[in-house]
Order: C-alpha cells, then structure tokens, then sequence
C-alpha cells in the first residue's frame, strides 16, 4: 500500500474584523488551515480561500497541532476551549494553544498554566494594528511563552504579520499589547480633538490633514484616522466598544500595579460616552462625537479639566 502523507492542518478559532483577515492570509501563503466561527457566514471567504471549514470548535483541535485563537473576550476563550470541564483537557493535550486576542495579563496568565497542566502549549500573541494591517499581513505579533514553543508559533503566524516580537515569559506580550494600546488610544482622541479645535475654529480640515502629514508627528496610524475624521468616515478599523474593554484592561493592569494613568483615565471617560451615544460599533474616530458633545453642554468658565471627569 503507498504511503499517504498526512496533512496537519493550522487551527483557527474567530473570524471577526480582524481574524477574518488573518486566516485569509494564513490560507492565502498555502498554509493547511482549518476554521470554525461561532457565526458559519463568516467561515465562506475561508472556504473560496481553500482552508477547510469545520463543525465546530472541537473539529479545529481534533485536525490541528497548533490552534489559534482571535476570539473577543475571556468568556469566549473558556466557552471555545471548554475550560472547567472535561473536554479540555481533550481539546488541548498535544496541542500548543495560541491565544491572539486582548484580555487581561492575569487570565492569559492562568490559562497558560492550565494548558500546560493539561499536556499542551501556551502562546500569547497578541497584535499591534487594526483591520487595515490586517488585511494587508502587516501586523506586529507579540510572543510569550516557552522558547520551543515561541519557535513553533513564530513560523505559523509570520504569513499575518510585518514583524514578530519575543516578549519573555507570559503575560509579558499581553502587557506590552497593553502598552503599546495606551498609546493608540491617547493619540487618536488628542487627534480627534486636534480635529474639534479645528472645525470649531472655523479652520480648513484639509489643510489640518496637509499639515500633520508633512510634519514630524504623521505615521500610518494619523493618516488613516485623519482620513476617517476627514470624511466623517467611521466605518470599523477598530470598535469604540473594543477600544473602551481595552481602556478597562489597561487600567486594571495600572491600578493592579499602582500606576497612575490620568492621560487614559479622561479617554476612558470619553469612549465610555461614545458606546452611550450609539457609536459603540463604530471605529475609534468616532470618539468625535463625544468631544463635541462635550463643547456643545460645557458652560464657559468650566474648568476644562472637570469637563472630562
């Protein structure tokens, strides 16, 4: 009887804004891919892609060495895998489990030492960027975990990603996500105030825009959210309501450590008014909408400090 070769495939858990793009490139490099997504319609461009679509999320760990989940939150991590009951330590065992998504250092933590109690791996990777980089495999992977296994997993994820990052040991990459997500999010409300400045001044947007390009503070980040301000354009790169879970994460993670974290504190504050306005499913930009709620309720001589609080 000939030999038949058997093709392990790559595990991928969660095709929202930003997984979908990520398995289509994995599936796009000739990566053997199997996926599964709560909701199956999101599963059809990996199908024309040619990655296998399974039945269900124990179908993924039953094919695959190395299964990656990009999944929203730390409730979905548990449902998927089946944490706290019996089938997780079937779905994991001879596995290395690679976690993608932002959650709390704490829970990346913990779940890393159940894995491994349960005979598999634990990768954390999370990414810098939004679904632009996504979509165009430009992400910055954060690794942490064990060495043998951080090897594993950078080979697997580097048809997603510009670069990847070793981080140490977990929840080394969750905090420098957490990080770098401090940044993002203080520089896309000063910019989307920068923007409120300006309209109330009566200013040219565009020649706001023409200015910050050719000046020092332009990166890939100010020029997409400048566009999208540009055009009241505020179709999802990145959610306001996932923008504010991730100002809750990182102030956990500040006030776990007693750090101060005022500049994050008033964002927090602003993007918790977005979601309340209605704009929770819309990009980050549209923190907009609160600044200018805020001109529009604020008395004269407020203080503008107490405005935020």
């Amino acid at each position: 009887m000939p030999f038949k070769e058997v093709v392990v495939e790559v595990g991928f858990i969660g095709l929202g804004i930003m997984g979908q793009p990520m398995a289509l490139n994995l599936a796009r490099s000739g990566t053997p891919l199997v996926v599964w997504n709560r909701s199956p319609h999101r599963c059809e461009p990996l199908r024309e892609a040619g990655a296998r679509v399974a039945a269900s999320a124990e179908d993924v760990f039953a094919a695959a060495d190395v299964v990656i989940l990009m999944l929203a939150n730390q409730g979905a991590i548990d449902a998927v895998l089946g944490r706290g009951t019996d089938r997780f330590a079937l779905n994991v065992a001879g596995r290395t489990v690679v976690h993608m998504g932002t959650t709390s250092p704490e829970f990346s933590h913990a779940l890393g030492v159940d894995v491994r109690a349960a005979g598999g791996d634990y990768v954390e990777a999370p990414v810098s960027g939004s679904r632009g980089p996504a979509e165009a495999g430009e992400l910055v992977a954060m690794l942490a975990g064990d060495a043998e296994a951080v090897d594993r997993v950078r080979d697997v994820i580097a048809p997603m990603c510009a670069d990847v990052v070793v981080c140490g040991a977990t929840p080394g990459a969750l905090l420098m996500k957490l990080a770098v997500n401090l940044f993002l999010i203080t520089m896309t409300t000063g910019l989307a105030e920068a923007f409120h400045f300006a309209e109330r001044h009566g200013l040219d947007r565009r020649t706001l825009v023409d200015v910050l390009d050719a000046g020092p503070m332009a990166s890939k980040v100010s020029r997409a959210k400048a566009a999208k301000l540009l055009a009241d354009d505020f179709d999802a790169q990145a959610a306001a309501r996932d923008v504010l879970m991730n100002n809750h994460l990182i102030a956990g993670a500040a006030r776990a450590a007693g750090i101060a974290s005022p500049l994050l504190d008033v964002c927090r504050a602003l993007f918790a008014r977005t979601v309340e306005l209605g704009h929770g499913g819309e990009d980050m930009a549209a923190v907009l909408h609160a600044i200018r709620e805020r001109s529009d309720v604020a008395q004269p001589d407020e203080d503008a400090f107490h405005q935020l609080q």
